[in-house]
Protein backbone atom coordinates (compact mmCIF):
# COMPACT_ATOMS: atom_id res chain seq x y z
CA UNK A 1 0.00 0.00 0.00
CA UNK A 2 1.35 3.56 -0.86
CA UNK A 3 2.02 5.84 1.94
CA UNK A 4 -0.85 7.79 0.28
CA UNK A 5 -3.13 4.91 0.73
CA UNK A 6 -2.64 3.94 3.97
CA UNK A 7 -3.04 7.95 4.94
CA UNK A 8 -5.84 7.38 3.80
CA UNK A 9 -6.80 4.32 5.54
CA UNK A 10 -5.73 5.72 8.76
CA UNK A 11 -8.25 8.99 8.18
CA UNK A 12 -10.65 6.38 7.41
CA UNK A 13 -10.57 4.43 10.49
CA UNK A 14 -10.27 7.27 12.66
CA UNK A 15 -13.37 8.94 10.81
CA UNK A 16 -15.83 5.10 11.83
CA UNK A 17 -13.98 4.79 15.48
CA UNK A 18 -15.13 8.70 16.11
CA UNK A 19 -18.29 7.97 14.56
CA UNK A 20 -18.51 4.21 16.21
CA UNK A 21 -17.03 5.22 19.89
CA UNK A 22 -17.52 8.86 19.96
CA UNK A 23 -13.72 8.33 21.34
CA UNK A 24 -11.25 11.66 21.45
CA UNK A 25 -7.30 11.73 21.04
CA UNK A 26 -6.50 12.62 24.87
CA UNK A 27 -2.69 12.91 26.47
CA UNK A 28 -2.75 9.98 28.89
CA UNK A 29 -2.03 12.14 31.94
CA UNK A 30 -5.72 13.17 30.57
CA UNK A 31 -7.36 9.63 31.51
CA UNK A 32 -9.59 9.70 33.64
CA UNK A 33 -10.83 6.74 35.73
CA UNK A 34 -13.69 4.92 34.37
CA UNK A 35 -16.18 2.56 36.33
CA UNK A 36 -15.61 -1.11 35.86
CA UNK A 37 -16.10 -4.31 36.70
CA UNK A 38 -13.73 -7.11 37.12
CA UNK A 39 -12.60 -10.29 35.54
CA UNK A 40 -14.71 -12.44 33.50
CA UNK A 41 -14.69 -15.84 33.82
CA UNK A 42 -13.48 -16.61 30.21
CA UNK A 43 -12.14 -15.74 26.98
CA UNK A 44 -15.43 -14.67 25.10
CA UNK A 45 -17.46 -13.82 27.97
CA UNK A 46 -14.74 -10.81 28.68
CA UNK A 47 -15.34 -10.13 25.10
CA UNK A 48 -18.99 -9.38 25.49
CA UNK A 49 -18.99 -8.05 28.72
CA UNK A 50 -17.41 -4.80 29.25
CA UNK A 51 -19.34 -3.50 32.17
CA UNK A 52 -19.75 0.29 32.43
CA UNK A 53 -23.98 0.45 33.35
CA UNK A 54 -24.61 1.25 36.66
CA UNK A 55 -26.79 -2.12 37.06
CA UNK A 56 -24.61 -4.83 39.21
CA UNK A 57 -22.25 -7.16 37.81
CA UNK A 58 -24.19 -10.01 37.72
CA UNK A 59 -27.53 -8.25 36.26
CA UNK A 60 -25.65 -6.82 33.42
CA UNK A 61 -23.95 -10.24 32.68
CA UNK A 62 -27.15 -12.01 32.60
CA UNK A 63 -27.89 -9.09 30.07
CA UNK A 64 -24.82 -9.10 28.30
CA UNK A 65 -25.34 -12.97 27.11
CA UNK A 66 -28.15 -11.93 24.97
CA UNK A 67 -25.83 -11.20 22.08
CA UNK A 68 -25.83 -15.27 20.84
CA UNK A 69 -28.30 -17.07 18.91
CA UNK A 70 -28.31 -20.62 16.81
CA UNK A 71 -28.17 -20.24 13.50
CA UNK A 72 -31.70 -22.09 13.01
CA UNK A 73 -32.66 -18.49 14.13
CA UNK A 74 -31.36 -16.66 11.17
CA UNK A 75 -34.68 -16.70 9.02
CA UNK A 76 -36.69 -13.96 7.60
CA UNK A 77 -39.33 -12.84 10.14
CA UNK A 78 -38.15 -14.43 13.22
CA UNK A 79 -37.71 -12.36 16.51
CA UNK A 80 -34.58 -12.92 18.40
CA UNK A 81 -34.15 -11.37 22.03
CA UNK A 82 -31.02 -9.32 21.66
CA UNK A 83 -29.28 -6.85 24.54
CA UNK A 84 -27.17 -4.46 22.28
CA UNK A 85 -24.98 -2.62 24.85
CA UNK A 86 -25.42 1.17 24.12
CA UNK A 87 -22.62 3.02 25.92
CA UNK A 88 -22.61 6.68 26.54
CA UNK A 89 -19.85 8.72 24.12
CA UNK A 90 -19.01 10.54 27.07
CA UNK A 91 -17.91 7.79 29.20
CA UNK A 92 -16.13 6.03 26.69
CA UNK A 93 -11.97 5.87 27.47
CA UNK A 94 -9.87 8.09 25.37
CA UNK A 95 -8.49 6.96 22.07
CA UNK A 96 -4.59 7.58 22.47
CA UNK A 97 -1.93 7.92 18.98
CA UNK A 98 0.39 5.59 18.80
CA UNK A 99 3.35 7.64 20.01
CA UNK A 100 1.61 8.09 23.44
CA UNK A 101 0.33 4.68 23.66
CA UNK A 102 3.79 3.12 22.86
CA UNK A 103 5.17 5.03 25.90
CA UNK A 104 2.99 3.60 28.40
CA UNK A 105 3.83 -0.32 29.35
CA UNK A 106 1.34 -2.74 28.46
CA UNK A 107 2.09 -5.47 30.49
CA UNK A 108 0.43 -7.80 33.94
CA UNK A 109 4.44 -7.62 35.14
CA UNK A 110 4.07 -3.65 35.43
CA UNK A 111 0.59 -3.56 37.36
CA UNK A 112 1.47 -1.56 40.30
CA UNK A 113 3.27 0.89 37.97
CA UNK A 114 0.60 1.65 35.80
CA UNK A 115 -2.11 2.02 38.90
CA UNK A 116 0.22 4.58 39.79
CA UNK A 117 0.67 5.72 36.89
CA UNK A 118 -2.89 6.26 35.48
CA UNK A 119 -3.97 7.75 39.12
CA UNK A 120 -5.86 4.48 39.74
CA UNK A 121 -6.99 3.30 43.35
CA UNK A 122 -5.32 0.01 43.81
CA UNK A 123 -7.97 -2.24 45.02
CA UNK A 124 -11.05 -0.34 42.61
CA UNK A 125 -13.00 -1.82 40.32
CA UNK A 126 -10.90 -0.03 37.44
CA UNK A 127 -7.73 -1.84 38.87
CA UNK A 128 -9.09 -5.26 38.48
CA UNK A 129 -10.82 -4.48 35.24
CA UNK A 130 -6.83 -3.12 33.76
CA UNK A 131 -5.65 -6.81 35.62
CA UNK A 132 -8.10 -8.81 33.68
CA UNK A 133 -7.91 -7.07 30.07
CA UNK A 134 -4.03 -7.57 30.33
CA UNK A 135 -4.36 -10.84 31.32
CA UNK A 136 -6.75 -11.52 28.49
CA UNK A 137 -4.23 -10.10 26.07
CA UNK A 138 -1.42 -12.26 27.33
CA UNK A 139 -3.56 -15.56 26.85
CA UNK A 140 -1.86 -17.58 24.59
CA UNK A 141 -4.74 -17.87 21.17
CA UNK A 142 -6.12 -20.87 20.27
CA UNK A 143 -4.57 -23.29 18.08
CA UNK A 144 -6.01 -21.84 15.27
CA UNK A 145 -6.42 -18.09 16.01
CA UNK A 146 -4.40 -15.09 15.45
CA UNK A 147 -5.08 -12.86 18.36
CA UNK A 148 -3.39 -9.07 19.11
CA UNK A 149 -4.45 -6.60 21.54
CA UNK A 150 -4.43 -2.95 19.97
CA UNK A 151 -3.76 0.24 21.61
CA UNK A 152 -3.75 2.81 19.43
CA UNK A 153 -5.38 3.42 15.58
CA UNK A 154 -2.00 3.07 13.85
CA UNK A 155 -1.27 -0.45 15.64
CA UNK A 156 -4.89 -1.78 14.76
CA UNK A 157 -3.74 -0.98 11.25
CA UNK A 158 -0.94 -1.81 10.53
CA UNK A 159 -1.99 -5.57 12.19
CA UNK A 160 -4.94 -5.75 10.18
CA UNK A 161 -2.46 -5.23 6.64
CA UNK A 162 -0.09 -7.53 7.80
CA UNK A 163 -3.37 -9.88 8.13
CA UNK A 164 -4.87 -9.25 4.99
CA UNK A 165 -1.44 -8.67 2.90
CA UNK A 166 -0.21 -5.43 1.62
CA UNK A 167 -1.95 -5.21 -1.66
CA UNK A 168 -5.24 -6.50 -0.33
CA UNK A 169 -7.71 -3.44 -0.07
CA UNK A 170 -10.01 -4.03 3.12
CA UNK A 171 -12.95 -2.37 4.95
CA UNK A 172 -14.21 -2.34 8.07
CA UNK A 173 -17.94 -3.25 9.07
CA UNK A 174 -19.98 -2.12 12.26
CA UNK A 175 -23.48 -2.74 13.91
CA UNK A 176 -25.42 0.71 13.36
CA UNK A 177 -28.47 1.73 15.14
CA UNK A 178 -30.22 4.24 12.41
CA UNK A 179 -32.50 5.81 14.99
CA UNK A 180 -29.26 7.22 17.18
CA UNK A 181 -30.62 5.09 20.10
CA UNK A 182 -29.53 5.72 23.58
CA UNK A 183 -30.10 3.66 26.10
CA UNK A 184 -29.72 -0.43 26.18
CA UNK A 185 -32.49 -2.90 27.05
CA UNK A 186 -33.33 -6.08 26.31
CA UNK A 187 -36.08 -6.62 23.74
CA UNK A 188 -37.03 -8.83 20.79
CA UNK A 189 -36.06 -7.70 17.14
CA UNK A 190 -37.46 -8.87 14.12
CA UNK A 191 -35.56 -9.75 10.87
CA UNK A 192 -37.23 -7.57 8.78
CA UNK A 193 -35.33 -8.23 5.73
CA UNK A 194 -33.86 -11.67 4.24
CA UNK A 195 -30.38 -12.20 6.07
CA UNK A 196 -27.13 -11.43 3.86
CA UNK A 197 -24.34 -13.30 4.42
CA UNK A 198 -21.02 -11.78 3.74
CA UNK A 199 -18.19 -14.21 2.05
CA UNK A 200 -15.55 -13.32 3.70
CA UNK A 201 -12.78 -16.25 3.86
CA UNK A 202 -10.53 -14.16 6.19
CA UNK A 203 -11.66 -12.02 8.72
CA UNK A 204 -10.64 -10.05 11.57
CA UNK A 205 -13.37 -8.99 14.29
CA UNK A 206 -11.76 -6.17 16.99
CA UNK A 207 -13.99 -5.83 20.73
CA UNK A 208 -13.45 -3.62 23.06
CA UNK A 209 -12.09 -4.49 26.53
CA UNK A 210 -12.40 -2.25 29.56
CA UNK A 211 -9.51 -0.18 30.39
CA UNK A 212 -8.44 3.60 30.86
CA UNK A 213 -8.08 4.50 27.64
CA UNK A 214 -9.32 1.86 24.26
CA UNK A 215 -7.90 -1.20 24.03
CA UNK A 216 -9.74 -3.66 21.58
CA UNK A 217 -8.80 -7.57 21.13
CA UNK A 218 -8.65 -8.53 17.94
CA UNK A 219 -8.25 -12.33 16.79
CA UNK A 220 -9.00 -13.90 13.63
CA UNK A 221 -9.33 -17.81 13.55
CA UNK A 222 -8.69 -19.86 10.83
CA UNK A 223 -12.11 -21.90 10.87
CA UNK A 224 -15.58 -22.14 9.64
CA UNK A 225 -16.94 -19.42 10.30
CA UNK A 226 -20.23 -17.72 8.40
CA UNK A 227 -20.25 -13.71 8.20
CA UNK A 228 -24.06 -12.14 8.42
CA UNK A 229 -25.63 -8.48 7.62
CA UNK A 230 -29.11 -8.25 9.06
CA UNK A 231 -31.44 -5.68 9.45
CA UNK A 232 -33.47 -5.88 12.68
CA UNK A 233 -36.29 -3.85 14.49
CA UNK A 234 -36.87 -3.84 18.11
CA UNK A 235 -40.63 -3.64 19.69
CA UNK A 236 -39.78 0.19 20.73
CA UNK A 237 -38.94 0.73 16.54
CA UNK A 238 -34.97 0.72 16.78
CA UNK A 239 -34.23 0.27 13.73
CA UNK A 240 -29.82 -1.46 13.87
CA UNK A 241 -28.22 -3.01 11.01
CA UNK A 242 -26.68 -5.32 12.58
CA UNK A 243 -23.41 -7.30 11.72
CA UNK A 244 -23.52 -10.93 12.95
CA UNK A 245 -21.12 -14.71 13.24
CA UNK A 246 -22.13 -18.21 12.99
CA UNK A 247 -18.89 -19.66 14.30
CA UNK A 248 -19.82 -23.34 12.50
CA UNK A 249 -17.51 -25.38 14.74
CA UNK A 250 -17.38 -24.73 18.87
CA UNK A 251 -15.98 -28.51 19.12
CA UNK A 252 -12.83 -27.25 20.99
CA UNK A 253 -14.57 -24.35 23.18
CA UNK A 254 -14.77 -24.02 26.56
CA UNK A 255 -17.49 -26.38 28.18
CA UNK A 256 -18.32 -23.06 30.71
CA UNK A 257 -18.76 -20.88 27.50
CA UNK A 258 -21.69 -18.56 28.48
CA UNK A 259 -22.99 -19.40 24.94
CA UNK A 260 -23.65 -22.76 25.35
CA UNK A 261 -25.79 -21.92 29.07
CA UNK A 262 -27.77 -19.42 27.23
CA UNK A 263 -28.73 -21.81 24.02
CA UNK A 264 -28.98 -25.35 26.61
CA UNK A 265 -25.99 -26.67 24.19
CA UNK A 266 -22.82 -28.05 24.37
CA UNK A 267 -19.37 -27.99 22.36
CA UNK A 268 -19.44 -29.28 19.03
CA UNK A 269 -23.14 -30.26 18.92
CA UNK A 270 -24.38 -26.83 17.33
CA UNK A 271 -23.59 -23.47 15.43
CA UNK A 272 -22.72 -20.54 17.86
CA UNK A 273 -23.70 -17.35 16.27
CA UNK A 274 -23.98 -14.03 18.03
CA UNK A 275 -24.35 -10.16 17.28
CA UNK A 276 -21.43 -8.03 17.45
CA UNK A 277 -22.28 -4.75 19.78
CA UNK A 278 -21.91 -0.91 18.21
CA UNK A 279 -18.26 -0.47 19.64
CA UNK A 280 -17.07 -3.54 17.49
CA UNK A 281 -14.97 -3.94 14.39
CA UNK A 282 -15.10 -6.60 11.92
CA UNK A 283 -12.44 -6.02 9.11
CA UNK A 284 -13.09 -8.02 5.86
CA UNK A 285 -11.75 -7.80 2.55
CA UNK A 286 -13.11 -5.11 -0.01
CA UNK A 287 -14.12 -7.99 -2.46
CA UNK A 288 -16.03 -10.01 0.07
CA UNK A 289 -18.76 -6.73 0.49
CA UNK A 290 -18.96 -6.49 -3.08
CA UNK A 291 -19.49 -9.76 -3.68
CA UNK A 292 -22.79 -9.49 -1.29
Amino acid sequence: MSSSGLHRCRLFLMAVLIIVQGVCICKARQIPERHKNGSQQNHEDQIQMDSSSSTSSYHHVDLAAHVFFLDKDLKFGNRIPVYFTIKDPSRRPPLLPREEADSIPFSSSKLPHLIDLLSISQHSPQAEAMKSTLSHCEFEPLKTETKFCATSLESMLDSARDLFGSGTPFEILTTNHLANKTSSILQNYTIVEEPKVIVAPKMLACHTLPYPYAVFYCHCQKSDNNLYRLMLVGDDGDRTDAIAICHMDTSEWDPNHVAFKVLKTVPGQSPVCHFFPADNLVWVASAALHNE
